[in-house]
Protein backbone atom coordinates (compact mmCIF):
# COMPACT_ATOMS: atom_id res chain seq x y z
CA UNK A 1 0.00 0.00 0.00
CA UNK A 2 1.41 3.38 -1.03
CA UNK A 3 2.10 6.05 1.57
CA UNK A 4 -0.64 8.64 1.99
CA UNK A 5 0.54 12.25 1.69
CA UNK A 6 -1.28 15.52 2.36
CA UNK A 7 -0.22 18.51 0.26
CA UNK A 8 -1.33 21.96 1.48
CA UNK A 9 -0.66 24.91 -0.85
CA UNK A 10 -2.77 27.87 -1.94
CA UNK A 11 -1.17 28.09 -5.41
CA UNK A 12 -3.30 25.88 -7.73
CA UNK A 13 -0.65 25.50 -10.44
CA UNK A 14 2.13 24.45 -8.08
CA UNK A 15 -0.25 22.30 -6.02
CA UNK A 16 -1.34 20.27 -9.05
CA UNK A 17 2.20 20.00 -10.45
CA UNK A 18 3.60 18.70 -7.15
CA UNK A 19 0.62 16.36 -6.70
CA UNK A 20 1.15 14.86 -10.18
CA UNK A 21 4.87 14.35 -9.57
CA UNK A 22 4.26 12.69 -6.21
CA UNK A 23 1.63 10.39 -7.69
CA UNK A 24 3.94 9.46 -10.56
CA UNK A 25 6.48 8.52 -7.89
CA UNK A 26 4.01 6.05 -6.37
CA UNK A 27 2.46 8.08 -3.54
CA UNK A 28 -1.22 8.56 -2.79
CA UNK A 29 -1.87 12.30 -2.45
CA UNK A 30 -4.68 14.40 -0.97
CA UNK A 31 -4.59 18.14 -1.59
CA UNK A 32 -5.87 21.15 0.31
CA UNK A 33 -5.84 24.79 -0.75
CA UNK A 34 -5.39 26.12 2.80
CA UNK A 35 -4.52 24.99 6.32
CA UNK A 36 -8.11 24.77 7.54
CA UNK A 37 -9.07 22.51 4.67
CA UNK A 38 -5.96 20.44 5.36
CA UNK A 39 -6.88 20.13 9.05
CA UNK A 40 -10.39 18.96 8.13
CA UNK A 41 -8.98 16.29 5.81
CA UNK A 42 -6.69 15.06 8.60
CA UNK A 43 -9.68 14.45 10.87
CA UNK A 44 -11.05 12.03 8.27
CA UNK A 45 -7.81 10.29 7.32
CA UNK A 46 -4.44 10.69 9.03
CA UNK A 47 -1.70 10.95 6.38
CA UNK A 48 1.77 9.43 6.67
CA UNK A 49 3.40 12.80 5.91
CA UNK A 50 2.36 16.43 5.35
CA UNK A 51 3.84 18.82 2.78
CA UNK A 52 2.80 22.42 3.42
CA UNK A 53 3.46 25.87 2.07
CA UNK A 54 4.26 28.58 4.63
CA UNK A 55 2.88 31.75 3.05
CA UNK A 56 -0.89 31.09 3.05
CA UNK A 57 -3.85 33.38 3.85
CA UNK A 58 -5.66 33.20 7.21
CA UNK A 59 -3.61 30.37 8.74
CA UNK A 60 0.04 30.22 7.66
CA UNK A 61 2.33 27.20 7.68
CA UNK A 62 3.82 28.00 11.09
CA UNK A 63 0.36 28.22 12.71
CA UNK A 64 -0.70 25.02 10.95
CA UNK A 65 2.41 23.22 12.22
CA UNK A 66 1.82 24.50 15.76
CA UNK A 67 -1.73 23.12 15.60
CA UNK A 68 -0.39 19.73 14.51
CA UNK A 69 2.29 19.53 17.18
CA UNK A 70 -0.19 20.41 19.94
CA UNK A 71 -2.37 17.43 19.00
CA UNK A 72 -1.10 14.07 20.39
CA UNK A 73 -2.24 12.32 17.20
CA UNK A 74 0.11 14.37 15.01
CA UNK A 75 3.10 15.10 17.27
CA UNK A 76 5.31 12.57 15.46
CA UNK A 77 3.90 13.17 11.98
CA UNK A 78 6.63 14.17 9.47
CA UNK A 79 6.10 17.67 8.02
CA UNK A 80 7.93 19.25 5.08
CA UNK A 81 7.74 23.00 4.40
CA UNK A 82 7.68 24.22 0.80
CA UNK A 83 8.20 27.95 0.64
CA UNK A 84 9.57 30.84 -1.36
CA UNK A 85 11.16 32.13 1.82
CA UNK A 86 14.79 31.06 1.90
CA UNK A 87 16.35 33.23 4.57
CA UNK A 88 18.22 31.48 7.37
CA UNK A 89 16.03 33.09 10.03
CA UNK A 90 12.89 31.70 8.41
CA UNK A 91 14.37 28.21 8.24
CA UNK A 92 15.37 28.41 11.91
CA UNK A 93 11.81 29.44 12.80
CA UNK A 94 10.52 26.41 10.91
CA UNK A 95 12.83 23.98 12.68
CA UNK A 96 12.03 25.52 16.06
CA UNK A 97 8.34 25.02 15.31
CA UNK A 98 8.99 21.31 14.72
CA UNK A 99 9.25 20.98 10.94
CA UNK A 100 11.24 17.96 9.72
CA UNK A 101 12.50 19.36 6.42
CA UNK A 102 12.55 22.71 4.66
CA UNK A 103 12.65 23.07 0.86
CA UNK A 104 12.75 26.63 -0.62
CA UNK A 105 11.05 27.28 -3.96
CA UNK A 106 11.98 26.76 -6.71
CA UNK A 107 13.06 23.22 -5.89
CA UNK A 108 14.05 20.08 -7.74
CA UNK A 109 11.13 17.59 -7.55
CA UNK A 110 13.60 14.74 -7.19
CA UNK A 111 14.94 16.39 -4.03
CA UNK A 112 11.41 16.54 -2.62
CA UNK A 113 10.91 12.85 -3.36
CA UNK A 114 14.23 12.02 -1.66
CA UNK A 115 13.21 14.02 1.44
CA UNK A 116 9.78 12.37 1.59
CA UNK A 117 11.20 8.86 1.20
CA UNK A 118 13.85 9.52 3.85
CA UNK A 119 11.30 10.82 6.38
CA UNK A 120 8.93 7.92 5.73
CA UNK A 121 11.77 5.42 6.17
CA UNK A 122 12.72 7.01 9.48
CA UNK A 123 9.10 6.96 10.60
CA UNK A 124 8.92 3.18 10.23
CA UNK A 125 11.30 2.94 13.20
CA UNK A 126 8.63 4.33 15.53
CA UNK A 127 9.23 4.23 19.30
CA UNK A 128 7.53 1.31 21.00
CA UNK A 129 7.06 0.02 24.52
CA UNK A 130 6.51 -3.51 25.75
CA UNK A 131 3.74 -4.45 28.14
CA UNK A 132 4.33 -6.69 31.15
CA UNK A 133 3.37 -9.84 29.23
CA UNK A 134 5.69 -8.97 26.34
CA UNK A 135 3.16 -7.44 23.92
CA UNK A 136 4.69 -4.69 21.79
CA UNK A 137 2.69 -1.49 21.83
CA UNK A 138 3.02 1.47 19.42
CA UNK A 139 3.31 4.69 21.45
CA UNK A 140 1.93 6.80 18.61
CA UNK A 141 -1.10 4.52 18.26
CA UNK A 142 -1.74 4.54 22.02
CA UNK A 143 -1.48 8.33 22.08
CA UNK A 144 -3.87 8.49 19.13
CA UNK A 145 -6.46 6.31 20.90
CA UNK A 146 -6.21 8.30 24.13
CA UNK A 147 -6.60 11.57 22.20
CA UNK A 148 -9.69 10.19 20.46
CA UNK A 149 -11.16 9.04 23.78
CA UNK A 150 -10.66 12.50 25.28
CA UNK A 151 -12.31 14.03 22.22
CA UNK A 152 -15.27 11.69 22.77
CA UNK A 153 -15.52 12.79 26.38
CA UNK A 154 -15.75 16.45 25.37
CA UNK A 155 -18.67 15.46 23.14
CA UNK A 156 -20.22 13.24 25.78
CA UNK A 157 -23.50 15.18 26.03
CA UNK A 158 -23.84 15.24 22.25
CA UNK A 159 -23.54 11.46 21.89
CA UNK A 160 -27.07 10.11 21.84
CA UNK A 161 -27.75 7.17 24.12
CA UNK A 162 -29.98 4.21 23.30
CA UNK A 163 -33.57 4.80 24.46
CA UNK A 164 -33.46 1.65 26.62
CA UNK A 165 -30.54 0.70 28.88
CA UNK A 166 -28.24 -1.82 27.19
CA UNK A 167 -28.13 -5.14 29.03
CA UNK A 168 -24.63 -6.51 29.36
CA UNK A 169 -23.20 -8.73 32.08
CA UNK A 170 -20.18 -6.92 33.53
CA UNK A 171 -18.43 -7.95 36.73
CA UNK A 172 -17.75 -5.16 39.26
CA UNK A 173 -14.05 -5.20 38.28
CA UNK A 174 -14.87 -5.04 34.57
CA UNK A 175 -17.13 -2.07 35.26
CA UNK A 176 -14.37 -0.34 37.19
CA UNK A 177 -11.90 -0.88 34.35
CA UNK A 178 -14.45 0.36 31.80
CA UNK A 179 -15.07 3.52 33.81
CA UNK A 180 -11.33 4.28 33.95
CA UNK A 181 -10.80 3.52 30.24
CA UNK A 182 -13.62 5.98 29.58
CA UNK A 183 -11.67 8.59 31.56
CA UNK A 184 -8.85 8.23 29.05
CA UNK A 185 -6.46 6.38 31.38
CA UNK A 186 -3.74 4.04 30.12
CA UNK A 187 -3.51 0.45 31.42
CA UNK A 188 -0.60 1.34 33.70
CA UNK A 189 -2.61 4.18 35.26
CA UNK A 190 -5.65 1.92 35.65
CA UNK A 191 -3.52 -0.77 37.33
CA UNK A 192 -2.18 1.80 39.79
CA UNK A 193 -5.68 3.11 40.52
CA UNK A 194 -7.11 -0.39 41.10
CA UNK A 195 -3.98 -1.70 42.83
CA UNK A 196 -3.55 -4.58 40.42
CA UNK A 197 -1.12 -5.58 37.66
CA UNK A 198 -1.04 -4.20 34.13
CA UNK A 199 -1.45 -7.77 32.90
CA UNK A 200 -4.75 -8.12 34.77
CA UNK A 201 -5.99 -4.80 33.41
CA UNK A 202 -5.20 -5.93 29.86
CA UNK A 203 -7.17 -9.13 30.47
CA UNK A 204 -10.17 -7.09 31.63
CA UNK A 205 -9.91 -4.77 28.62
CA UNK A 206 -9.80 -7.81 26.30
CA UNK A 207 -12.93 -9.17 27.98
CA UNK A 208 -14.65 -5.82 27.51
CA UNK A 209 -13.77 -5.87 23.81
CA UNK A 210 -15.28 -9.36 23.55
CA UNK A 211 -18.46 -8.54 25.47
CA UNK A 212 -19.13 -5.30 23.57
CA UNK A 213 -17.98 -6.47 20.13
CA UNK A 214 -15.45 -3.65 19.86
CA UNK A 215 -11.83 -3.76 18.69
CA UNK A 216 -10.18 -0.66 20.15
CA UNK A 217 -10.33 1.55 23.23
CA UNK A 218 -11.92 4.32 21.18
CA UNK A 219 -14.69 2.02 19.94
CA UNK A 220 -15.18 0.69 23.47
CA UNK A 221 -15.61 4.17 24.96
CA UNK A 222 -18.02 5.28 22.23
CA UNK A 223 -20.03 2.08 22.76
CA UNK A 224 -20.09 2.65 26.52
CA UNK A 225 -21.21 6.27 26.16
CA UNK A 226 -23.90 5.43 23.61
CA UNK A 227 -25.33 2.68 25.83
CA UNK A 228 -24.91 4.37 29.18
CA UNK A 229 -22.42 1.80 30.41
CA UNK A 230 -19.70 4.20 31.63
CA UNK A 231 -20.29 5.74 35.02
Amino acid sequence: MSAQLLLVDDEPGLREAVKDYLQESGFSVQVASNAREGWDLMQQNTPDLVISDIMMPQVDGYQFLKQLREDPRFQALPVVFLTAKGMTGDRIQGYQAGVDAYLPKPFDPDELIAIVENLLTRRTAKPQVTSEEGETLDIAELANQIAQIKALLTQRNAISQSPAPFKIDLTPREQSVLNLVAEGLMNKEIARRLETSVRNVEKYVSRLFSKTGTNSRTELVRFALEHGLAK
